[in-house]
């Protein structure tokens, strides 16, 4: 199974009840990891649009754990580190994906203030205070590992880009998809994984910005060419080889490395 390669014990997926977040979610929970735990966290647990993850953790109640977090609302974000640190306790967290993410439509000539702030706050000051709340967590799961170097066994922050954030690549695709609301947030989100990767260097946590293609979910569209599952197959793939020399990167769900 392309799973196989996470080993990470305890696992926090923010976004967790719909498109890849819940595919990825699916996929470690079928995987055969003993002592594997998953935080699976997302606005609204009890509301219409997290009925498939209730489903989900139904069927796997001793590795799945839905846990509210709204990206948007920083009570929300410290009120969930609490509750998942008393849960791991002095293991810590092996692994954060970021993968709570909007999108807005807009040009120079469209785009609105009210958009711009929407993707701002929830595409990246949401990846911040996560980071920021789970930070002690993310550390005493590395202290506790006792292995040399970076992995995501061991401790690692992992946050769902995009190549519309890359100031290389995205101008000959505006015309293609104009979402520049979208676009400058996630080139801000790049931004935050690199300064976080430089300042959780010390702690030897892992940080890199990983693309998940264009994918066929609610964010995605119908037109997208990639289905859900082949995408986080690959992402988990590229996630289980991740080394110190991919700290501060910014890869894509086949293992690519992409430009800025």
């Amino acid at each position: 199974m392309a799973a196989a390669a996470v080993k990470a014990c305890n696992i926090l997926i923010t976004g967790a009840n719909r498109g890849l977040g819940l595919e990825i979610v699916k996929q470690l929970s079928e995987d055969s990891c003993p002592k594997r735990h998953i935080f699976a966290t997302c606005r609204e647990p009890d509301g219409p649009k997290s009925e498939a993850l209730r489903e989900l953790a139904k069927k796997h109640p001793s590795v799945i754990t839905i846990i509210r977090l709204d990206a948007d609302d920083p009570c929300s974000i410290k009120e969930s580190a609490k509750k998942v640190g008393s849960l791991v306790g002095e293991n810590g967290l092996n692994l954060l994906v970021n993968n709570a993410g909007i999108v807005a439509k807009g040009t120079i000539q469209t785009s609105s203030v009210e958009d711009m702030q929407k993707t701002f706050s929830t595409n990246v000051i949401g990846p911040l205070l996560i980071i920021r709340e789970y930070l002690p967590h993310l550390q005493t799961a590395a202290k506790a590992s006792g292995t040399p170097g970076m992995s995501c066994n061991k401790a690692a922050v992992i946050n769902i880009s995009t190549l519309g954030g890359s100031i290389t690549k995205m101008p000959s695709m505006f015309t293609q998809f104009p979402v520049l609301p979208y676009c400058v947030s996630k080139a801000g989100l790049n931004m935050l994984s690199v300064l976080a990767a430089e300042e959780l260097k010390a702690d030897e946590i892992l940080c890199m910005a990983l693309h998940p293609g264009w994918v066929k979910t609610e964010l995605g569209g119908e037109k997208a060419p990639l289905e859900p599952k082949e995408s986080v197959e690959g992402m988990l793939r590229v996630i289980g080889s991740l080394t110190e020399k991919q700290h501060g990167g910014f890869m894509d769900y086949t293992g690519e490395t992409l430009p800025w």
